[in-house]
């Protein structure tokens, strides 16, 4: 089985978030030469955004619903055979259970991951790539006058890039990367022996919440600032990550 099938075989389990980090790492491997692939995963994303977002509810035109009980009440007063009371009763009985079944099966149905959950993993595996590449940063630099503009022309947005060395996260550099299917900025922090990758990118109208969770071993926080999404991740423990998250909202 050639790359592109194996790949292509796993894109609905890598959308699920089904996946090792180590197959992860390898589909977005291929995803990033193939762009057939990548297509095909961004039309699974949107299909399954709009799906939880409700935006492929369709509004029946005005008078359809009248139109439907006219055309019941025609057919109600048709020639159809009536049932004896006895009958009608044991349908109505009948039709309980199943109706409790169907119940059940919608509640039961499990749910897939939400799309702060898919994100989130997509992060946890960009700041696994970086170091096991060794390119965490594109531009080294702790001055974040190098920084800030080294983005310039790269990205559409302009990312906010402070040094936070005074609180004991001083600023590496930066780099680009690739998450939710768009480009985005990452900002580069250390912590003692532990590298940060902090993501960002453009989000006003965003959905999602803040908050975190952890990923295989690393922890990951999500909040919005100033019109923007950021995504930290590291392994790094949780209270000294919020630090940081709170640093750079200040």
């Amino acid at each position: 089985m050639s790359g592109h099938e194996k790949a292509s075989r796993l894109l609905e389990a890598y959308l699920d978030g089904e996946l090792d980090l180590v197959r992860s790492l390898e589909v977005e491997r291929h995803l990033s030469e193939c762009e057939p692939c990548s297509g095909a995963l961004r039309r699974q994303r949107a299909l399954r955004s709009a799906l939880m977002d409700g935006s492929l509810y369709y509004d029946a035109p005005k008078g359809l619903s009248e139109r439907v009980r006219t055309e019941v009440r025609k057919t109600s007063k048709g020639s159809r055979p009536v049932a004896p009371a006895g009958w009608r009763w044991r349908a109505v009985a009948a039709t309980v259970p199943v109706a409790a079944a169907l119940a059940w099966a919608l509640v039961a149905i499990p749910k897939g991951p939400s799309q702060d959950e898919l994100v989130s993993r997509e992060v946890a595996s960009a700041h696994v790539r970086s170091l096991m590449a060794e390119h965490l940063t594109d531009v080294a630099s702790s001055d974040r006058h190098t920084v800030k503009p080294w983005f310039n022309g790269k990205l559409d947005f302009s990312p906010e890039v402070k040094d936070l060395a005074g609180e004991g996260y001083p600023l590496v550099g930066g780099r680009l990367d690739y998450i939710g299917g768009r480009a985005v900025a990452a900002l580069v922090f250390r912590r003692g022996n532990h590298s940060i990758n902090v993501f960002v990118w453009p989000e006003p109208d965003a959905r999602g919440g803040d908050g975190e969770s952890s990923i295989q071993g690393y922890n990951v926080i999500r909040w919005r600032h100033s019109g923007m999404r950021y995504w930290a991740v590291s392994d790094l423990n949780l209270p000294e990550l919020l630090e940081l998250a709170g640093d750079l909202q200040r």
